[in-house]
């Protein structure tokens, strides 16, 4: 078996906003992406670093193919998959995800990690035969620690190679 997928969200994950003060130089840092600046957290990138050796992630962004473009070298992460949303991204909500996600995760454990899950994403994830998580964020602070950690012993507890 395979390992289980994570379907990884940019903006309120990676690139944070909302925040009341700026985060420290070492945490996150400004960039300009397609001419809008973005805070990215450099410890997210520190943390889906860890993540990447218990998953196999994934692009679940409206971003589509600009992640790869732009995150790898930010991050030092290697380029992933990314899933096709065909214009369909809406701010505001992640329900739109949930026909390609669905599509490319057939079959396998999933883990999701994105700012804007609402219920359609719960009640699609119940309903899912395969192991599902969904690991929402706050879109102020991105991935942090703990939800790290919980994606990490959720994927453990998958198995060996599940």
């Amino acid at each position: 078996m395979s390992r289980p997928i994570l379907a990884v969200d940019v903006d309120g994950v990676i690139s944070i906003f909302g925040f009341d003060e700026p985060p420290l130089p070492e945490f996150a840092r400004f960039e300009l992406v397609d001419g809008v600046v973005h805070c990215i957290s450099l410890r997210a990138g520190e943390r889906l670093r860890r993540l990447a050796e218990r998953y196999e992630m994934i692009w679940a962004t409206g971003w589509e193919d600009k992640a790869n473009y732009y995150l790898p070298t930010m991050l030092g992460l290697p380029e992933l998959h990314h899933l096709s949303f065909d214009g369909t991204a809406r701010f505001g909500s992640a329900h739109w995800k949930l026909g390609p996600i669905e599509e490319h995760c057939r079959g396998r454990a999933l883990a999701w990690i994105d700012d804007n899950l609402d219920q359609s994403c719960f009640e699609w994830a119940r309903q899912r035969p395969e192991p599902t998580l969904l690991m929402p964020t706050a879109p102020d602070r991105g991935l942090e620690e703990a939800e790290t950690e919980a994606l990490l012993v959720w994927a453990e507890g998958l198995g060996p190679g599940s």
